[in-house]
């Protein structure tokens, strides 16, 4: 008996498996199962090496469907989106998408019928990957702004110490020193120089982060 299984991955924390299913019920599909990767690339990552992705491979049988979103969802690039779809073709397994609401499969041995099939699939593929570079470079660029006007964010929290002072104190532990003269000593905070004692090479790497 043939089944309709949907196939959803999500990698961000805007995205959830839940929506997916949700839209492809609304869609008109009957889902027998749903197998999902949550948290996974699909930019680096492919449908093979993905933790729930790769049952696919020894789940589904010919005559059965499968439901994805859009078709960038089995692949990383255009390559790979055209060469796991034909692979599941070849299987005799349908591959329909909730989007356009889509159907690939390998039954058809006309010829017209397979070129036009062909040529859909390798649009899709290689749209899904321009897709997936446009975000990517859209993230970089809102990355660099956030760099440029929010350090914070991506640095940590500014020591409370300079370097100056941070040397001082290691001096000073290194004397036997106490935390508290070491603090009235070098001018620091007292719970500074606890965490620089604690751990001297996270203390550093933050001073080196913000370039100090």
């Amino acid at each position: 008996m043939s089944q309709t299984i949907l196939y959803a991955r999500v990698s961000t924390t805007e995205q959830t498996i839940e929506h997916q299913e949700a839209q492809a019920v609304a869609a008109g599909f009957q889902i027998d199962e749903v197998i999902a990767d949550d948290g996974t690339s699909g930019v680096s990552t492919r449908l093979a090496e993905r933790p729930e992705g790769k049952r696919l491979y020894d789940k589904l049988r010919k005559g059965d469907v499968l439901v994805v979103r859009w078709v960038d969802r089995l692949g990383r690039n255009y390559q790979d989106v055209t060469d796991t779809i034909r692979y599941f073709m070849k299987k005799g397994i349908v591959i329909r998408t909730v989007i356009n609401n889509m159907t690939f499969d390998g039954e058809t041995t006309d010829p017209m019928q397979e070129a036009v099939r062909d040529a859909l699939i390798g649009f899709m593929a290689a749209t899904a990957q321009a897709q997936a570079e446009a975000t990517k470079e859209a993230q970089k660029a809102g990355i660099a702004h956030h760099k440029a006007t929010s350090p914070e964010k991506f640095r940590g929290r500014k020591p409370a110490f300079t370097r100056e002072q941070f040397d001082q104190a290691q001096i000073l532990l290194a004397a036997g020193q106490g935390h508290s003269a070491i603090a009235k000593a070098t001018g620091m905070n007292r719970n500074a120089v606890i965490r620089i004692a604690k751990d001297p090479a996270k203390a550093e790497a933050g001073l080196l982060r913000w370039g100090l």
